[in-house]
């Protein structure tokens, strides 16, 4: 009960938090100036203020369950002096302290700031959901690997944590302004979009590099090359082996939006005839919104296992 509660709570953690950087760095280069200001492309604040609430409450429930799984009880057995040990006596309670000090800032400045919409306060915002994020590296297996190895393996959990939160968050945004009803959406609105779309590729590639370089550094110190072939005897193998597998599979989706989906739809709008290349679109990226969830769903079982080079 314990281990499926862990493994609830990181997955929604990863989630939120992916979104919670991604849609503002999404909004700070995708997006101009007056396509930010406008509630009707993405209305940012309020986004971010309820995934920052939410990540706080996320986050006071992440404690409660890590300590239950560490003390190997039941989270209605947790006590207060057992909880207060794990926040400031261990690494994961250090950056558990950084990330709830991250999420109100985040918070404020949506708050007080977010009105604006400005480029400085997505930047800002970007920044210090970023650090909530990157905190969750100190609850893997980075955080356990010792010496320089565990440096190198620590600072490469950061990037890829924060490689997949552009990739999970300029999706999402990609999701929720294609999914608006056509009747209502103007040819100029409909321009912006495909601009939208082919300046990320660009951008896309990037995010895949550096999610691919992290994820090379991350199996080699976990998985090693003398496991290799021997991966799929193990819980631990078989999933990874089925989050390469999703994750190739959001490879192909990406490279069919970037090279046929996307001069499709440019095509579409100057014969004024778009509805099946946004409905091409919309089933694109939702088959590849659902393979990042589910690889996010893996990645948070993944955590709770022994990999196999600490057998």
């Amino acid at each position: 009960m314990t281990d499926g509660l862990m493994i609830g709570v990181r997955f929604a953690l990863y989630v939120n938090l992916m979104l919670l950087f991604g849609l503002p760095l999404f909004g700070l280069y995708a997006l101009r100036g007056p396509e930010r200001t406008q509630s009707a492309v993405l209305p940012f604040r309020g986004l971010i203020l309820w995934l920052s609430a939410f990540a706080i409450g996320l986050s006071v429930l992440s404690i409660f369950a890590m300590t239950a799984s560490m003390a190997g009880v039941s989270l209605s057995e947790v006590d207060r002096a057992s909880v207060n040990t794990m926040i400031s006596e261990t690494p994961m309670g250090n950056a558990w302290q950084a990330r709830i000090a991250a999420l109100f800032i985040t918070f404020l400045l949506s708050l007080v700031l977010g009105a604006r919409k400005s480029a400085a306060w997505l930047l800002l915002v970007s920044i210090v959901s970023g650090a909530a994020l990157a905190s969750l590296a100190w609850t893997g297996h980075g955080a356990a690997t010792a010496g320089d190895l565990g440096t190198r393996h620590l600072a490469a959990d950061i990037v890829h944590l924060l490689a997949a939160g552009a990739w999970l968050g300029a999706l999402a945004a990609l999701v929720a302004m294609l999914f608006r009803p056509l009747g209502s959406t103007t040819v100029d609105q409909l321009r912006v979009l495909h601009q939208i779309l082919h300046g990320f590729s660009r951008v896309g590639a990037v995010i895949v590099a550096l999610v691919v370089a992290s994820g090379l550094v991350n199996s080699w110190i976990l998985v090693g090359p003398a496991h290799l072939f021997s991966m799929a005897s193990s819980l631990y193998g078989g999933l990874l082996i089925a989050k390469l597998g999703l994750f190739g599979a959001m490879l192909g989706l990406a490279t069919v939006n970037r090279f046929r989906l996307t001069p499709t739809f440019e095509r579409a709008i100057q014969s004024n005839e778009t509805l099946a290349a946004v409905r091409q679109l919309r089933k694109s990226l939702i088959a590849e919104t659902g393979a990042a969830v589910a690889v996010l769903g893996l990645v948070a079982w993944l955590g709770t296992l022994e990999p196999p080079m600490s057998m």
